[in-house]
């Protein structure tokens, strides 16, 4: 009759061990791909505003420094998804000198009986042209409510970049159209910003 010898390891052991470690290595990955999933969102959204990417418009915190004697049109759009709301742009489309700071006005109205909080995205077509669009004053900067059958003009003021007409991939571009959506808030709070009605 034959016995285990104790210096020697046992496979039974081992091969749990190894187990164990694989069970642990994919733990750990899962857990670092959910992060990632998560982050990916914000840290995409940042890469946007930070480049222009996507036909993601800029935030600027000072005007251009010059004009150029060349103009575009800058059309508008508007659209509402899951809202009680109408949103529509006061004018379809404007002429812009580049470099020009212009302002532009969109116009809300809350057709349900309570106050309802939403968050305007935006980007620009063509998308090559987000890097160039530069907004001083926007209400897509922060959440806005509307109380009960409230109507409120919200401004967007802005500039093209001077940089547009020596990019070669813009240049050429007769039009730039900037769009909106207005999406509700995670959380329908009525203490959030309201924008004020106009008159």
């Amino acid at each position: 009759m034959s016995f285990p010898d104790p210096s020697r390891p046992d496979p039974s052991r081992q091969a749990g061990r190894r187990n164990a470690r694989v069970a642990l290595s994919c733990a750990a990955g899962f857990a670092l791909m959910v992060g990632a999933s998560f982050a990916a969102v914000p840290l995409y959204k940042a890469f946007c505003q930070l480049t222009g990417f996507d036909g993601t418009a800029q935030r600027a915190k000072v005007a251009a420094d010059h004009v150029l004697d060349k103009t575009i049109t800058v059309r508008f759009d508007a659209n509402v998804r899951d809202l009680p709301w109408t949103f529509t742009a006061q004018q379809t489309s404007q002429p812009a000198r580049i470099g020009e700071t212009k302002l532009a006005f969109f116009k809300v109205t809350n057709h349900s009986d309570q106050a309802v909080t939403g968050r305007a995205v935006f980007n620009v077509v063509p998308e090559l042209a987000g890097r160039y669009f530069q907004k001083l004053d926007c209400f897509c900067f922060t959440d806005q409510t509307l109380q009960p059958g409230a109507t409120v003009e919200m401004p967007v003021l802005y500039f093209i970049d001077p940089k547009y007409a020596e990019d070669f991939d813009t240049k050429g571009k007769p039009e730039v159209t900037l769009s909106y959506t207005f999406f509700p808030t995670t959380t329908q709070q009525a203490k959030a910003p309201t924008a004020k009605p106009r008159g």
